[in-house]
């Protein structure tokens, strides 16, 4: 059974899982799925300053919490259980590109050290990429009204105009990123 749940799922098995998510949670308890609020409701639990953006009923949105809170405990749980220090698969040609590129070197984990690990923020470039991003996507999350999964599953499943521009202005930002910012940048 471990192994089953090691390997990649085949896209026909986990699209309609997580397509199916959103009906299913919009029929049998009226909620939309997406969590990008969820920093919204936090903050209007544990801040009493009464900010107008913060008042609100926010316990009848505390489900939205614990649903955070099974994302952080289901991840750590999955990784103790089902995690390996395999490195992660990628193309001979992309590892080529990156180290010619970017000049990342160490591919042994989910993510490159090179641009994640907390010894980055001794320059300028980790203050961009970890700093300024961080709170670039926080900003533009909440100014969307909702994150790329919120817009891309829950909004366009619900044939939501604003979804689609925002799924739109997601894919060409990340082509921006990629073909022109990060070029600049390394």
């Amino acid at each position: 059974m471990l192994d089953f749940l090691r390997q990649p799922w085949p896209w026909y098995v986990a699209g309609p899982l997580i397509g199916l998510t959103v009906p299913a949670l919009l029929l049998l308890g009226n909620k939309t799925l997406g969590i990008s609020s969820s920093l919204r409701h936090l903050c209007a639990a544990c801040v009493p300053a009464g900010l107008p953006f913060l008042t609100y009923n926010w316990r009848a949105e505390s489900w939205n919490l614990f649903f955070v809170l099974g994302i952080v405990i289901g991840g750590f749980v999955g990784y103790q259980v089902l995690g390996h220090p395999a490195t992660v698969a990628i193309s001979a040609e992309t590892v080529r590109d990156l180290k010619a590129q970017m000049g990342l070197t160490d591919f042994s984990g989910l993510l490159p050290n090179e641009l994640f690990a907390l010894e980055n923020l001794a320059n300028w470039k980790g203050w961009v990429f970890l700093v300024l991003g961080g709170f670039l996507v926080g900003f533009g999350t909440r100014y969307a009204g909702g994150c790329t999964s919120g817009h891309a599953i829950a909004g366009l499943s619900n044939l939501q105009w604003v979804s689609l521009v925002a799924v739109i202005g997601f894919f060409v930002g990340g082509l921006l990123m990629t073909w022109v910012i990060y070029p600049l940048l390394f």
